[in-house]
């Protein structure tokens, strides 16, 4: 068992300890790098961080807890990490589909100017908080436009929101900010901002399509003085690949490399058109990418080649990009195709389960840059965690707990869900958000609009 604080009565009998949450009773997952699983595990936190995980007999008698979730019947697992999203598309849901990449793009974004505002963000965003805390999901890379409005809608609701300055030179932004005061705003915003302990500072350039070099370089920059993640979409289909060797002469990641943008502190989405070269020179600079196999796969970009990516050693995690192009912000989903997905050239074992559930776990807070804070159950690290309810007959039976959460269970399956130690979700029941009210919401605006 690890455990921290433990006291010690007169006489030298142990005397349990105190602490605020003690999950028990189900199969813990924990994701560490040994792979450990405890049939019989507890997970205890005090103070938003976890404080032991082991056998829950020993766990049980060495802390005594203020709230108890009795997990009997259940996978506990790492709360998911959603390293590539546009929450607050919430408002967009079904309104850009079967179409490619760029028709979603000439779709999307003039319906992004004319019905987002600080308040239809905030909206969008408490909408997209109540399904991912549904689903299991307790942190989230979340490029969009407002990020105020989205920190504070994210932080009343107590879930892990990592967002930041967006950059994209269109002729109109939902903000209306011109291109010339944003840098001069961003710096602002990152200044003022206080990060606590499982975020990081980001900043996000949309593109190498919608931004030039000088952009993309005054930008990074930026990122670069304030510690920021660099987070951008690259190579996401053959016609960006297209588009950007007609501009510069290079593919997307050969320009990014060029520019000096690649790099541990940079996290690209999708990747999916990359060459042998490009996938080394990820490799070579520690640049993470974000996997989005529904969006790649609704929006015809094909299949990224995770499987050569994992071979080099590139970090992946995965994402469901916005509930526009996936039409969900179902991670247990994205889990499960990512494991199968890769299959399709003939090798069962491209992507295993395990693997699988290491990309939506550790593997994501790791792109993220906050492994050390994010992704799986072991004492010191931020109390981010599922129950996955194992009753269901699709479930039935269980021979290997990973297989389980890879090939057979469902978003729906998700009974609580805890961040920062905060229970967000009981039995089903969201704590911290009115869930008809905010669908109730985002059914207003859009009539509105």
């Amino acid at each position: 068992m690890s455990a921290a604080g433990d006291g010690v009565a007169a006489g030298g009998r142990a005397e349990a300890a105190a602490a605020d949450l003690l999950v028990h009773g189900g199969t813990v997952l924990t994701v560490d790098a040994a792979g450990t699983v405890l049939r019989d595990g507890a997970v205890a936190v005090r103070d938003g961080e976890i404080v032991a995980v082991g056998p829950a007999g020993e766990v049980r008698a060495a802390y005594r807890a203020a709230e108890e979730i009795d997990a009997t019947g259940c996978l506990v697992l790492p709360g998911l990490v959603n390293t590539h999203t546009h929450l607050a598309m919430t408002l967009l849901r079904g309104h850009a589909d079967d179409v490619t990449l760029q028709g979603f793009l000439a779709r999307v974004v003039p319906r992004e100017g004319a019905l987002l505002s600080p308040e239809a963000v905030a909206a969008g965003l408490r909408l997209a908080v109540a399904e991912s805390v549904r689903g299991g999901v307790t942190t989230a890379l979340d490029m969009y436009w407002f990020p105020e409005a989205a920190d504070r809608a994210a932080r009343e609701a107590g879930w892990r929101l990592l967002s930041g300055p967006t950059f994209m030179d269109v002729p109109v932004t939902p903000d209306r900010m011109p291109y010339g005061e944003r840098t001069k705003w961003a710096r602002r915003y990152l200044e003022e901002r206080r990060f606590s302990p499982g975020t990081r500072p980001v900043v996000f350039a949309h593109s190498a399509y919608t931004l030039d070099a000088a952009q993309l370089t005054d930008i990074a920059a930026l990122a670069e003085e304030h510690g920021a993640l660099l987070h951008l979409h690259a190579a996401e289909n053959a016609a960006e690949v297209a588009m950007v060797r007609e501009r510069y002469g290079k593919r997307p990641v050969e320009l990014l490399e060029s520019l000096g943008l690649l790099g541990p502190d940079t996290l690209l989405a999708h990747a999916v058109e990359l060459s042998d070269t490009e996938i080394a020179a990820l490799a070579g600079t520690g640049t993470g990418v974000a996997h989005c196999p529904v969006s790649n796969l609704k929006l015809g970009c094909g299949v990224a080649r995770v499987p050569d990516l994992l071979r080099h050693g590139v970090p992946v995690g995965l994402g469901t990009d916005g509930p526009v192009s996936s039409n969900s912000l179902d991670m247990v989903g994205a889990l499960g195709l990512a494991a199968l997905v890769h299959k399709a050239g003939g090798d069962p074992t491209a992507v295993g389960a395990e693997q699988a559930v290491r990309m939506a776990t550790i593997e994501g807070a790791r792109a993220l840059g906050l492994d050390g804070q994010l992704g799986s159950l072991e004492a010191g690290k931020r109390a981010d965690l599922a129950v996955l309810d194992l009753g269901g007959p699709h479930l039935a039976p269980r021979h290997d707990p990973l297989s389980t959460l890879a090939y057979a269970a469902r978003a729906a399956d998700v009974r609580d869900t805890v961040v920062d130690g905060r229970v967000l979700m009981r039995d089903r029941r969201l704590t911290t958000l009115d869930e008809a009210a905010a669908i109730a919401e985002v059914e207003a605006l859009v009539r509105a609009g």
